[in-house]
């Protein structure tokens, strides 16, 4: 493979992705709004917490006059910034826009393909072994930082890395976003789905600690088989000897390098200390933003780039990036059609309605799929939080402990982050990497399927083991 292949092409909006996704993202919008006029209205009251957010009063379920007037739902894209939640959707593009112009400063200056290089030069003959290490450091991210939107910086680093690795698109993205997604939903101490949630059901955070970690061992290596048996499928041979023979060091390269790691590092720290530091949580995106600003100028300053060029490759980035900006409106506005229908809250009280006569291993299963219906059209961990977790609550009567509804209110979120077109941050990394949405589902479909089920399976037992457990070996498992 030419040094040329190896090369990354900065970021970009695929033409074909972006199509594909507004395309699919318009026929949502069309099927929502037909829903605000098929579907009652109605609400419940909310109430504001002593932490300052809204949350849901049980049993205060009112039927209301629904509908949206057309003009309302043709600007919703525009509407929802005005809408609870608009803040975060605004925090998400101008932290997108940093990550496109940053990207684009550090190819130009050729940073991007001397990292690649060195990479293939140091670990090319032990690449399955750096890509295990690669899954497991992306799932840890996800499992014990809750980071996910703060990845999309670095799925087209290692993209470009699995392609210059002799593998392909879909392997960087299984290394990555498939990886911190998985992570993510396991939640062993996640501070924006099972932190939230745990706070809003009376638990003590991050406890429960146990049956999460062992469910982050299990999905581990089945993630791990699914991009190994990928990539050797399709994999492409290296000769080390012309690994060793074409790279050539650059001091002033390695200066740039070497800041933009620490500085990397330094504000991944910081965001990794939000879980101890709770006033940091709501500052993680401005962190990681500001973070991968400062290491990419640094970087490229150090590298030999002078100031005007830095500014001129870098509004050259935002500018490539900006189709991304349209999907992530579109994708919003779903969630607040509903909302301004009065619809959501319908469809909620109808489904926990369904639910008061089923068991409590089937009602788990039933807040296992209500959670994961609830993420087609709310993104945000936290929101879906104070929104269902005051409701589900008094559905885990008969368990010891509401832990395991807090671990199916996590999977429901989690693992379809990744399976979603609604979710900003999968059409992102799609779309910056040239995957259509179809080739991802194809190609991801099974492993969601093993995963659903598999986790199906750990919420069952662990809802008897719950009923009954009062040996000191099951009850450890929820401290």
């Amino acid at each position: 493979m030419s040094q040329e292949k190896q090369a990354p092409k900065g970021l970009g909006i695929s033409a074909k992705t972006f199509i594909t996704s507004l395309l699919i993202l318009f026929v949502l919008m069309c099927l929502t709004y037909a829903a605000v006029w098929l579907v009652p209205g109605g609400t419940y009251d909310r109430v504001i917490n002593a932490g300052g957010m809204s949350e849901i009063v049980p049993g205060s379920y009112t039927p209301v006059e629904g509908g949206l007037p057309f003009w309302k739902w043709l600007l919703s894209p525009v509407l929802a910034l005005g809408a609870s939640g608009g803040g975060t959707v605004l925090g998400v593009i101008a932290f997108l826009l940093v990550v496109g112009g940053v990207f684009n400063a550090l190819d130009k200056s050729g940073l991007m393909k001397y990292m690649l290089d060195k990479l293939v030069h140091h670990y090319g003959t032990q690449r399955y072994l750096l890509m295990a290490l690669i899954i497991l450091f992306f799932m840890s991210m996800g499992a014990f930082i809750g980071s996910f939107e703060e990845c999309v910086p670095l799925v087209p680093i290692v993209v470009s890395l699995a392609v210059a690795l002799g593998w392909d698109e879909l392997t960087g993205l299984g290394m990555s976003l498939l990886a911190i997604g998985c992570g993510f939903a396991s939640g062993v101490c996640n501070p924006f789905t099972v932190g939230v949630a745990q706070e809003l059901a009376g638990l003590p955070m991050f406890s429960g600690m146990g049956f999460r970690l062992l469910v982050f061992v299990l999905i581990y290596p089945v993630i791990t088989l699914f991009v190994y048996f990928h990539a050797k499928k399709i994999e492409k041979p290296l000769n080390p000897g012309r690994l060793i023979a074409e790279f050539t060091k650059n001091s002033a390269m390695d200066r740039g390098l070497l800041c933009f790691a620490a500085v990397l590092l330094t504000g991944f720290l910081v965001v990794f200390s939000s879980a101890y530091f709770t006033f940091l949580q709501s500052l993680t995106m401005v962190i990681v933003t500001i973070t991968f600003l400062v290491a990419g100028a640094a970087a490229v300053s150090l590298s030999g780039m002078t100031a005007p060029v830095l500014g001129k490759h870098f509004i050259n980035g935002i500018l490539s990036i900006l189709p991304a900006v349209l999907m992530i409106l579109m994708a919003n506005s779903i969630q607040y059609t509903m909302t301004e229908g009065h619809i959501m809250d319908t469809v909620l009280h109808y489904a926990l309605t369904a639910a008061e006569g089923l068991s409590v291993g089937v009602r788990i299963l039933f807040i296992y799929l209500l959670v994961m219906l609830a993420n087609f059209f709310i993104s945000s961990g936290s929101a879906k939080a104070f929104l269902l977790i005051p409701l589900l609550t008094p559905l885990t009567y008969g368990l010891e402990s509401p832990q395991v509804m807090i671990s199916a209110f996590a999977f429901g979120d989690g693992f379809s982050n990744v399976l979603y077109p609604t979710n900003p941050v999968l059409l992102i990394s799609l779309g910056l990497t040239g995957v259509s949405y179809g080739k991802w589902v194809k190609w991801t479909w099974k492993l969601q399927a093993i995963l659903l089920i598999l986790t199906a399976l750990l919420l069952l037992g662990s809802a008897q083991m719950n009923m009954i457990g009062h040996c000191g070996a099951i009850e450890n498992i929820w401290r």
